[in-house]
């Protein structure tokens, strides 16, 4: 199994877009698939829940409420594992620490520069890309 942590932008984009070929509109599917499993914590989910809500994006409520049911429902709550090195964005510091709980596990962003440089911080369409080959 593979694991994941999902910074909300990829979640705003997925949802955003107009596109059924977007790599976040396609991880979005795949999530929902079951072909990885996502990551998170009481932080993230609260996160989701406040930016997906904004008046801004227009996302219908039944929508952002059925995604984070099914993360809290198929997704593994986890801890924070403490990151010493200063980051990019501290805002963001909570991704990176949930992604570094479970082994193996990937930090799926569209923000690549929010993040230290670590191979675990993935984009979407590289996200596919590992889900590809471990199919």
């Amino acid at each position: 199994m593979i694991y994941a942590v999902v910074d909300t932008n990829v979640f705003v984009s997925a949802l955003w877009t107009k596109s059924d070929d977007a790599p976040t509109f396609l991880l979005l599917q795949a999530l929902q698939k079951g072909i990885f499993t996502p990551l998170y914590n009481e932080q993230i989910l609260a996160e989701y829940q406040e930016v997906l809500s904004r008046p801004k994006f227009h996302f219908r409520t039944e929508v952002v409420k059925s995604l984070i049911e099914y993360i809290r429902t198929y997704g593994i709550l986890s801890e924070r594992v403490s990151y010493l090195e200063a980051m990019p964005d501290e805002t963001d510091r909570v991704f990176y620490e949930v992604t570094l709980s479970h082994e193996d596990a990937y930090l799926v962003t569209g923000n690549q520069r929010h993040f230290p440089q670590d191979p675990i911080v993935v984009t979407p369409a590289q996200m596919l890309e590992i889900l590809r080959l471990h199919a």
